[in-house]
């Protein structure tokens, strides 16, 4: 007697989560347990749609861990204009290593599209061009509210263009985290549509070509704060004043949605802490890119939260500049630019 098969629901039911003591991961280093403790002092105030006070407080906290940085690794920096976009260029103090001489790292700083240029873009940048050995251009783009998109696409596309007259494409490569690594995914698919050609490799660093989704969108607020959740259900878009009014399949400003646009994409590194809110999305890219036969690296740090190598105090971040620079170097060109 054959038995019949059972009929599965037809759709997936919410769960209700009991409420649970967490404890800090065993996998985490004693310094990582001091620097979240560190964080869990930080309060961020409600600021109310207060955009000069938000700019305030989070730019204090990144004049902290600027001064971090710089107890910790030895760069030089030259405010400048390439492109005729501003610029922080910031190179080792030790100098430029022999290999990397012809090549270059972009970067695109975090700060929810609305601040973090300045101290938050040196943060981003120093560990790496100290650790590499590599000059970084960290890009001052067009910040929202002022700002919508795609001005930031256009602002690095226009520095990635005037740096294509000293590096070959394949030496260029473009990295940022949050915000940050969201414009860095939509510059490369700004550069498709330009018809400039690919760099030579991406870092998508706790944001991805993607709205915010899946189970740690959710999560990451009670794993990491003890706070309740507090997005509301979640769309195809991302809920930010930069954003406002761009359709969800747009492939420009979400390349995820476009199986096209992710295939032309170069070398893709995905990196976050396994508490983040973006850790989910950024796995959806990397079985993404995977499938359409990109090269995609991903490394999730257990216990950790969003942006979490911005605080150098821990060697889970050390960690984290390796791997950025070993894969940069991994997959950057060398040669140089032929003369005209």
């Amino acid at each position: 007697m054959m038995l019949g098969v059972a009929a599965l629901p037809a759709v997936a039911q919410t769960v209700e989560v009991p409420a649970m003591t967490l404890p800090p991961s065993t996998l985490l280093s004693a310094e990582a347990r001091q620097v979240i403790a560190r964080q869990q002092g930080i309060k961020a105030p409600d600021f109310a749609g207060d955009i000069m006070a938000a700019r305030t407080f989070w730019g204090r906290y990144n004049d902290d861990r600027l001064a971090e940085m710089r107890a910790h690794f030895s760069t030089s920096e030259q405010h400048a204009s390439i492109g005729g976009v501003p610029v922080d260029i910031v190179t080792p103090s030790k100098g430029i290593s022999a290999k990397n001489a012809n090549r270059v790292l972009i970067n695109v700083h975090g700060g929810a599209f609305q601040w973090g240029a300045g101290s938050g873009a040196l943060v981003e940048a120093i560990p790496i061009a100290a650790t590499m050995g590599v000059k970084v251009v960290t890009v001052d783009y067009r910040l929202a509210p002022e700002h919508r998109y795609p001005a930031a696409s256009q602002d690095v596309a226009a520095v990635y263009a005037a740096l294509l007259k000293h590096y070959r494409p394949e030496n260029i490569g473009i990295y940022g985290c949050s915000a940050g690594g969201v414009i860095s995914a939509q510059t490369v698919a700004w550069l498709q549509k330009g018809k400039l050609p690919r760099p030579g490799a991406l870092g998508t660093f706790c944001g991805t070509g993607a709205p915010y989704q899946g189970d740690s969108a959710y999560l990451s607020d009670p794993l990491v704060s003890g706070r309740p959740i507090h997005r509301g259900p979640l769309t195809g878009i991302l809920a930010n004043p930069y954003m406002d009014g761009v359709a969800a399949d747009d492939p420009l400003a979400y390349p995820l949605s476009s199986d096209k646009v992710m295939a032309a994409f170069p070398p893709v590194l995905q990196l976050a802490g396994s508490r983040d809110f973006a850790a989910s999305i950024l796995t959806w890219q990397d079985r993404r890119l995977t499938m359409l036969g990109v090269t995609s690296e991903l490394h999730l740090f257990d216990g950790l939260g969003h942006s979490f190598f911005v605080w150098p105090d821990m060697p889970e971040s050390i960690e984290a500049y390796q791997l950025v620079s070993g894969f940069f170097d991994r997959h950057l060109g060398v040669k140089p630019l032929k003369s005209h």
